[in-house]
């Protein structure tokens, strides 16, 4: 490869790199299978090999995947962790897919090392890592992975997991750190999906997204209920000597800490190949998700003799699994009615076991992926399950396909009103526009509006059908005309039951504005926008009189969402039943704000980034208290970034594109007041004494 194209080549494998790893470790949302991304780093890996000039300490094979967020008001946690330095890096682990690989790791050891060795060989387990640290036997700090030189705290979430425990048994040591991974098993990921579901939120795409995302929750309590649980494997070289990787383990499982008991000594790589070959059957009967084989140097002398790289240990490599598939006929093929008025295409399969579960249905996700699939009736597919709800059908096994096959024919009506179908120029879906009369719409935006993170209202899937069943409720003010009387009428239903149905109307009336508008189920307005329409406007009415370019200076609003939110308020059912609401005692209006300290920043749309003197909700706060808005991200309608410590380099890119000013805390400090400077400079002082 000429040098030229080499480099090009190189910026982009790294730019790939760099936004895949975000959306894998910050957002839990991958677009790439593991495999993907591994082959593109090794492609990167062979490119600044051979064109030696072209390396760069930030390249993604020298870092380690990081799963810090970049402090942004718009991350996707909703919130902000203190980060706090690992004692000793914490390291990723090479990895391969080849058996040929880890007989070449083996030679290189056996090539280094003047000593005799063993290997220990463990299952790699596929969730999120943290790092704990124990003083006189109590656990008093847990990390995230982090960027390996810091972490996020996420210790009070840690004491929410039910098998890491707070205090040790035994002779344990004065202080020492033990690091593993926070897993969620399939069953907990099962039910966790299906609440999503139900409440119109998107599901986990497998368990380790839904264990990251679980274990950086706001609330602690929460997380409790996630169904998490740890298992620990390495005990830092540095913390506590060992003369081995399994005798530290030994210990630690005496001290009441969870190691996995499914670690294997081996003497060769025939006993390697074994115990890879084993797990790679066995796995499917285990409760939670693996995706390889981690083989270690067990002698710690050989350990500290091999050291380290960059970005990984020298005496481990991971051996990773293909993905799991099964071959499998399509018996037939269901068009769903999503509550946005989304056709998706499910297939009925012959029943197959998969990753540990009897796998029925998968999707095909929409027209064009089944013309790209090439799906002919009763064709027999191959079917991925990464832990997703609904599996993902791969491919077509051509060979298997009956001669005379046809093509199904997608549906050009709704398959629940009958209405013809419409796709918009930008849509990869086809949509059923009856949303006021499409009965499975209907049911949807019910369930949506009952949900927990809309109106709360004690009503399931199973309520709704019931009510929508009889005629009793078709729109959201209906719950509200619905009695005591007519309720306790109705099969199945207690007076018990009809009380606390109706307890839960009641209290949802206490929900602010925000959340009111998030309920009524606007196509393209999820709970952040939702969030900063309210605020902007103020009440329903302001919003209903609104142009469409007025909707558009919203913070988080776009051209799409605004055209939505237009339209909606320009249907009159949709305007008689906000008047209804209203008259039922839902709040429509936002909370009055206090009186703002000045206008120094009024008009500015502000975006922060970094760490501060004060703490992001008081500097977040402080632009509020002087006219400010806050917005999660930088476009052209920003103001200035302030950028604090360490702002996200993603932002700061995204500025130098867009020319958006950047201020530092010091400039930022000087357009208020001079008295709101002293207030601050105050509060600083006072948290230094503590």
């Amino acid at each position: 490869m000429e040098k030229a194209a080499a480099h090009s080549r190189i910026l982009e494998l790294r730019s790939i790199l760099e936004e895949n790893s975000r959306l894998y470790y910050v957002d839990n949302a991958p677009r790439m299978s593991d495999y993907e991304y591994d082959q593109l780093m090794h492609e990167l890996e062979a490119l600044e090999a051979d064109f030696p000039e072209f390396a760069s300490d930030d390249s993604p094979t020298r870092r380690v995947g990081s799963d810090l967020e970049d402090n942004a008001a718009g991350s996707p946690s909703g919130r902000e962790f203190v980060q706090r330095p690992h004692r000793y890096p914490m390291l990723s682990l090479g990895n391969t897919y080849s058996i040929e690989e880890v007989e070449e790791f083996s030679a290189r050891a056996d090539k280094a090392l003047d000593m005799s060795f063993t290997y220990c060989c463990e299952l790699k387990f596929d969730g999120t890592a943290i790092c704990l640290t124990y003083r006189k036997g109590k656990l008093v700090q847990a990390l995230t992975r982090g960027d390996g030189i810091v972490g996020d705290d996420v210790t009070q979430n840690a004491f929410r997991i039910s098998n890491i425990p707070r205090q040790l048994k035994g002779d344990y040591p004065e202080e020492f750190e033990i690091r593993g991974e926070v897993l969620m098993p399939f069953e907990a990921f099962d039910h966790l999906n299906e609440l999503r579901v139900l409440d119109e939120e998107q599901p986990f795409a497998n368990p380790r997204n839904a264990a990251s995302g679980s274990l950086k929750l706001l609330n602690p309590d929460e997380v409790a209920g996630r169904g998490l649980w740890c298992t620990l494997y390495h005990i830092p070289a540095q913390s506590l000597d060992f003369e081995s990787h399994d005798q530290a383990l030994r210990a630690a499982a005496s001290w009441g800490l969870p190691v996995s008991e499914h670690r294997r000594l081996c003497r060769n790589i025939a006993e390697i190949k074994e115990y890879i070959d084993y797990w790679d059957v066995e796995r499917k009967n285990l409760p939670f998700a693996t995706d390889g084989v981690v083989i270690k140097i067990n002698e710690m002398a050989c350990q500290r003799a091999l050291g380290y790289t960059s970005k990984s240990p020298r005496w481990a490599v991971a051996y990773k699994f293909k993905a799991e598939q099964a071959l499998t006929p399509i018996l037939s093929i269901d068009y769903q009615v999503g509550r946005t008025g989304a056709i998706t295409p499910v297939a009925n399969l012959e029943p197959v076991l998969l990753s540990g579960t009897i796998v029925k249905r998968a999707t095909l996700v929409n027209e064009d992926q089944m013309r790209m699939l090439d799906i002919h009736e009763g064709d027999s597919v191959y079917v991925e399950k990464g832990g997703e709800i609904i599996p993902k059908i791969t491919a077509v096994e051509p060979s298997r396909r009956k001669p005379g096959a046809k093509l199904p024919a997608f549906p050009s009506v709704c398959p629940d009103c009958g209405t013809p179908l419409v796709r918009e120029e930008d849509e990869a879906k086809w949509f059923c526009p009856n949303s006021d009369g499409c009965p499975m719409q209907i049911k949807g935006e019910l369930l949506h509006f009952t949900g927990r993170k809309a109106m709360d209202i004690l009503a399931g899937e199973a309520t709704v059908d019931q009510l929508f069943t009889l005629g009793l409720a078709r729109t959201p003010a209906d719950l509200y005309d619905l009695s005591l009387h007519q309720l306790m009428a109705l099969e199945g239903w207690r007076e018990k039951s009809a009380m606390r149905f109706r307890a839960s109307l009641d209290k949802s009336k206490e929900v602010p504005f925000e959340r009111v508008l998030f309920a009524l189920g606007i196509r393209y307005v999820g709970e952040t926008t939702a969030k900063a329409v309210a605020r902007y406007f103020g009440d329903i009415d302001s919003l209903i009189a609104a142009s469409e370019e007025q909707l558009k200076e919203v913070p988080d609003v776009g051209d799409v969402s605004a055209a939505s939110i237009y339209s909606y308020f320009k249907d009159e059912r949709h305007l008689i039943e906000i008047q209804r609401l209203k008259a039922h005692g839902l709040h429509f209006g936002a909370e009055t704000p206090s009186e703002n300290l000045s206008d120094a920043l009024a008009g500015k749309s502000i975006v922060i980034s970094g760490t501060f003197s004060i703490s992001r909700d008081d500097m977040k706060a402080l632009i509020e208290k002087h006219g400010g808005k806050n917005s999660g991200s930088i476009s052209g309608k920003t103001s200035f970034l302030l950028a604090g410590e360490k702002p996200g380099p993603e932002k700061l890119r995204k500025c130098a594109q867009l020319d958006v000013p950047i201020l530092s805390e010091e400039d930022f400090l000087k357009l208020l007041p001079a008295d709101e400077q002293g207030a601050k400079d105050d509060k600083v002082e006072q948290l230094s004494l503590f």
